[in-house]
């Protein structure tokens, strides 16, 4: 059906139910992806760890989906569709604990082959204190050639993307579902236009409407591109301390700013600080931590 193992793979990855264990279970019974289309229903069904009902729509995916028409669509949409396979994938996120098998990107996709990218997550209620840390921050750090990634959330996320756009800088907004689905909606005009000049990547097709388990997971790409995270302002549960703790897990820098001791908004970031992490006060000593880049 398909020539190469990665247009089998952004087949695969559009069916439904086709999660990263159910891709990793085909990829072991065969690295070429190619039995998987050949296989009649019983025989598939023990490889793929799917309900009935779910294993069914999966199946009729697999048979049914025209890739070639998909491909040329995204191409005339101007969405390029980079694979793990592929040289030209990230090549820090290649190294976490379950990099995606996909990555749809609209934009400037040369800005994830850039060295210098640092995360920026925070509360989506920040204060006027954790805005105007990010005042001070944001600026010298896109002016030292740092690329800003977050997640295009309210609060902290975006006031960093806007940041970066208004000094001159670049940024990277990684989305929860697929790209034709921004969440927040209120965001969308800013996200067309990071569409169109700076990138805009997420993990899932573009028709996939976001679902609540799918913002934690994107947190592990968000940290997972970059060589450090930066926490501004987050309540001590929040879906920042999530992303830091991936950046601990993969083995990346965290840093936090530090607020008042009986701010909720500074509870996250201090605690973070206590176990470890580097206290913030101003962009120099984020860029420091990096003399080989």
């Amino acid at each position: 059906m398909y020539d190469t193992v990665r247009d089998r793979l952004i087949h695969l990855h559009h069916c439904r139910g086709a999660g990263w264990k159910t891709i990793r279970s085909l990829l072991d019974a065969d690295p070429t992806l190619a039995a998987p289309f050949s296989m009649p229903p019983q025989s598939l069904r023990p490889l793929v760890p799917l309900t009935s009902q779910q294993f069914a729509a999966f199946f009729r995916d697999l048979h049914s989906i025209d890739l070639h028409r998909l491909i040329k669509t995204y191409q005339a949409r101007r969405i390029h569709v980079i694979t793990v396979f592929d040289d030209h994938y990230p090549p820090l996120l290649k190294h976490i604990y379950a990099p995606p098998w996909v990555l749809y990107a609209k934009g400037n996709a040369g800005l994830l082959q850039q060295t210098k990218l640092i995360s920026i997550v925070g509360t989506r209620r920040p204060t006027k204190d954790g805005l105007e840390a990010l005042d001070k921050l944001v600026p010298p750090l896109s002016a030292a050639g740092w690329t800003i990634v977050s997640g295009l959330a309210a609060g902290i996320d975006i006031h960093a993307h806007r940041l970066a756009v208004k000094y001159g800088g670049t940024t990277i907004a990684v989305i929860a579902g697929g790209l034709d689905h921004v969440y927040p909606k209120a965001h969308w005009p800013f996200a067309r236009y990071l569409m169109n000049e700076q990138l805009v990547i997420a993990e899932h097709p573009p028709a996939t409407k976001p679902q609540a388990w799918h913002f934690p997971a994107r947190n592990r790409i968000i940290s997972g591109l970059s060589l450090g995270t930066l926490v501004v302002q987050a309540k001590r549960k929040s879906g920042s301390l999530i992303t830091a703790a991936y950046a601990l897990e993969q083995g990346r820098e965290v840093f936090a700013v530090p607020g008042p001791i009986g701010a909720a908004e500074a509870a996250g970031p201090n605690t973070l600080i206590q176990h470890g992490a580097k206290l913030v006060q101003e962009a120099e000593d984020i860029i420091v931590e990096f003399p080989y880049v």
